[in-house]
Parts: structure tokens; sequence; C-alpha cells
């Protein structure tokens, strides 16, 4: 790792870690959707809530989402959720990348690098051939970020609605094992 990183801890998500993660969610939201999705969307966003919403996935058993907390010096830094790939309601045999969010100042930094590897790394370790995301389609720094990490857009496209405003996503793919 390099010295940027070296004082970086990965690590699964803890109760109490959803507050921090509601922050960094919300605070990604309205920093890298401004002008993607609607204002008033992203102006009622509410960290309490979020973070509710996080503590109640949390304590499901069966929740297979796996999230992660990217650390440094005890801050919390950034975080990333994966799981099963959603095909509608049914979940496949490829794995999804559903979210990775920082924390503004931490970008360009190897946060999220760290984050999307130690992700990609876990899905393939658990057997899965693929990872897909979604993407705003206008967010082209979030493309560059995954194409850079090997994903290329397949070429699916769905709307994505905000206060019904549709905002379309692209989806991308990538080989796991490669």
């Amino acid at each position: 790792m390099n010295d940027t990183l070296h004082d970086l801890r990965i690590r699964e998500m803890a109760f109490a870690d959803c507050r921090p993660v509601a922050e960094i969610r919300v605070g990604g939201w309205q920093t890298a959707y401004a002008g993607l999705v609607p204002q008033s969307y992203l102006d009622a966003m509410d960290v309490e809530e979020d973070a509710e919403k996080r503590r109640v996935m949390l304590s499901k058993a069966d929740n297979p989402v796996v999230n992660l907390i990217a650390e440094r010096a005890g801050e919390i830094v950034g975080w990333a959720a994966y799981g099963p790939y959603r095909d509608g309601e049914v979940r496949t045999e490829d794995a999804e990348l559903y979210a990775i969010y920082l924390r503004p100042g931490h970008f360009g930094a190897g946060v999220g690098t760290a984050l999307l590897r130690t992700s990609t790394e876990r899905c393939e370790a658990a057997g899965h051939g693929r990872m897909l995301l979604w993407v705003l389609k206008a967010n082209t720094r979030a493309r560059r970020f995954y194409e850079h990490h090997g994903f290329t857009a397949d070429g699916a496209e769905e709307p994505f609605e905000v206060n019904g405003v549709e905002v379309p996503e692209v989806r991308y793919v990538r080989e796991l094992g490669d």
C-alpha cells in the first residue's frame, strides 16, 4: 500500500457506524448528484432518517448486503455496500456493488479504490463470477472511476425515478478472477 493508505482500515460496518455512514451517504448524494437529480429531493434528504434506515437493515439477520467501512485514525471516511445482483426482485449468482461514497476531502486518496478492491476480492472469494453496478449516466466522475478499475458499460440502461423525474442509469460489469 502506498503512503496515503498505510493508515486506512477496511472493516465491516457496526451498528454504531450507522450515523456516520448516513452523513457520508447523504452528503455524497447532495454533492455528487447536484444538477443530476431534482434539487428538491437532495434538499429533503435527512441524515437521521437515513441512519435509522441503516440501523433497521443492519439488524436484519437475513440481510444479504455487506457494508464495509473505510476508517482512518478513528474517523469513518468511506462506505461501500455489496451483495447479490438484483434483477428486479430476483437475486442472481452475480454480485452487485450497491454503493461507494466518500467523505468530502478524501477523493483521489485511494479510499474508494480500497473499498472497491476489498468488495471485489470478497465477492470473488465467495464464488461470484461477475460484479455489476448501476451508475447515473451523467455521473462522469464515477463512470471514469469504475472504468479505471476494469468495469465496462454493457449497454443496459434503466431510468431511476426521483421525485417524478426519470434519471437514466447505465449498468457496468466486471468479470471477477481476471
